[in-house]
C-alpha cells in the first residue's frame, strides 16, 4: 500500500490538527452545496453529518483499488494482480475475473496492481484500464485489458522506477472530457532524490492526461492539444499537473471534471489538493514545499506560482500517517451530503469531510471514522460510496447519517 514510512506505535499517539490552508475560490457552485437551487435539497452543515460503514465482504488479499461498473458490479484490485468482482445482490465472487499476477512486481510494500477503471464505453467494449508495477524492475505501467479476454493486455505507457520500491502513485480515472488521467509518484525513497517534482522532463511526481481512443506518432495514445505543456520545450506533453510526491489516490468529480488529490507527505504534512480544469498545469509545490511549509529551498524557483492545498494536516507525533484520497459524494440516498468530498488516513482512519463554501474557500470537519487501514474509496453505478481495508481484506459500504445537536451539547443520530 502507499504508506511510505513504518513508524513505531509510540510515534503514532496524539491528536489530529486539521488546518484549512489559504484556498482558491470556486469558479461556480457545485451541485449539492449551500448554493444549490431551492428545488434541490440544501446541504446540511458538515458538523451535522457522520459516516457509518457496513462490512459487506471479506477475504480480499490486500485490496488496493475499487471501481464501479454499469451493471452494478464493483471491481476490486488486489495488490498481487488479481481483480475480484462484488455485487450487492450476490456478494463477492469466489474467483478472480482477471489475473495479471504474472506481469506484476510485488516486491517491497508499495508495489503491485495499483489502479483500475472501466472505459467510458465499457458496456459496449468491456475494456478496463489498469496501472501496476511491472516485472522485472518495477516500471510504472499503464495498460488496457478486455474483461472477457484478460490475456490480451496492451501496454500504453511506462515510466522507469527501478531503484526504490515506494512512491508509485497508480490511480487511473476517466474524466468527463473522455481523457484518461494517471498519477505517478516522485520516484521513491525520501526527500525527492531525483528532484522529480519540479522537473517537467519526467513523468515522475505528476498526474498525466492522455487520449486513449486514438494513436499518434507510433504511440497507442495521443496527447490532447490543450494539455498545458504541449508547446513547452523539454517538457513531457502528457503532464496535466505537477509538483506531487505520491498522489496514489485521486478522483475526478463528474459534476465539474475537477481533480481531488490526496498527496502523501514526507514527515510533517499530509495534504488534499483541488484542481479545476482551468488550472491545468498547476504546480502543487513538491519538493519546494511540503503542504504550505517550505521543504527544500533549492527547489523553489523565483517567479514560479505554486497552488496551495485546500486542506493540510500534521501527522508528526500523532496517529496519522498517510492521506487516503477519496471521492465527492454524488449519490441519492443522502442528498444533503451531495457535493461533499470524503477522505481518510491509513493509520488514524479519521473521516475527513471537505466542502466548497458558496462564499469562496472550503470548510473541513471530521465526521467519524472508517474501518481499519482504509486504502481506497469507490462509487457504484448510483454514486454510493464503498471503502476498502488493507490487511483485514474488507469491503465496506459507506452511508451518511444526520446528527442533531442536543441542548446539552451532545448529539443524537436520526
Amino acid at each position: 500500500m502507499s504508506r511510505r514510512r513504518r513508524r513505531p506505535a509510540a510515534m503514532l499517539a496524539g491528536l489530529l490538527a486539521l488546518a484549512l490552508a489559504a484556498s482558491l475560490s470556486p469558479t461556480a457552485p457545485v451541485t449539492g452545496t449551500a448554493a444549490a437551487s431551492p428545488s434541490k435539497p440544501r446541504a446540511v452543515p458538515l458538523a451535522e453529518l457522520t459516516v457509518v460503514s457496513e462490512r459487506v465482504a471479506f477475504g480480499l488479499q490486500r485490496p488496493i483499488a475499487i471501481t464501479g461498473l454499469p451493471d452494478g458490479r464493483m471491481l476490486i484490485a488486489e495488490k498481487n494482480g488479481t481483480v475480484r468482482s462484488y455485487h450487492p445482490d450476490t456478494g463477492l465472487a469466489p474467483d478472480p475475473v482477471i489475473d495479471l499476477s504474472a506481469r506484476i512486481d510485488t516486491s517491497d510494500n508499495e508495489r503491485g496492481l495499483l489502479g483500475i477503471t472501466p472505459a467510458p464505453n465499457f458496456a459496449r467494449t468491456g475494456m478496463l484500464y489498469v496501472a501496476y508495477t511491472s516485472l522485472p524492475a518495477g516500471a510504472l505501467t499503464l495498460a488496457r485489458v478486455p474483461i472477457n479476454a484478460p490475456d490480451r493486455v496492451q501496454v500504453l505507457l511506462t515510466q522507469e522506477h527501478a531503484e526504490y520500491g515506494n512512491h508509485n502513485g497508480g490511480q487511473v480515472a476517466f474524466g468527463r472530457d473522455g481523457y484518461l488521467y494517471w498519477s505517478l509518484g516522485d520516484g521513491g525513497y525520501a526527500n525527492d532524490p531525483y528532484k522529480s517534482g519540479q522537473n517537467l522532463g519526467t513523468l515522475l511526481g505528476k498526474i498525466l492526461r492522455i487520449d486513449v481512443n486514438r494513436s499518434c506518432g507510433g504511440k497507442p495514445y495521443c496527447v490532447p492539444y490543450d494539455n498545458p505543456f504541449v508547446r513547452t520545450a523539454g517538457a513531457r506533453p502528457e503532464i496535466w499537473v505537477y509538483g506531487l510526491r505520491n498522489p496514489w489516490k485521486f478522483s475526478i468529480d463528474p459534476a465539474d471534471n475537477s481533480l481531488w488529490i490526496g498527496d502523501v507527505g514526507q514527515g510533517l504534512i499530509e495534504e488534499i489538493n483541488h484542481v479545476r480544469p482551468s488550472q491545468r498545469g498547476a504546480n502543487l509545490g513538491w519538493s519546494c514545499r511540503e503542504g504550505t511549509p517550505v521543504f527544500d529551498e533549492t527547489q523553489c524557483r523565483p517567479g514560479v506560482r505554486l497552488t496551495d492545498p485546500i486542506v493540510e494536516y500534521d501527522h508528526y507525533m500523532t496517529e496519522n500517517c498517510s492521506i487516503i484520497g477519496g471521492l465527492v459524494y454524488r449519490g441519492s440516498v443522502t442528498p444533503e451530503a451531495r457535493g461533499t468530498y470524503i477522505a481518510s488516513d491509513y493509520c488514524s482512519t479519521r473521516a475527513f469531510a471537505v466542502r466548497q463554501k458558496s462564499t469562496g474557500g472550503y470548510e473541513s470537519v471530521e465526521i467519524g471514522t472508517f474501518p481499519t487501514q482504509p486504502t481506497a474509496f469507490g462509487a457504484d453505478v448510483n454514486g454510493e460510496l464503498y471503502v476498502l481495508s488493507d490487511l483485514p481484506g474488507w469491503l465496506s459500504k459507506v452511508r451518511f447519517e444526520r446528527v442533531q445537536p442536543t441542548p446539552t451539547g451532545g448529539a443524537t443520530i436520526r
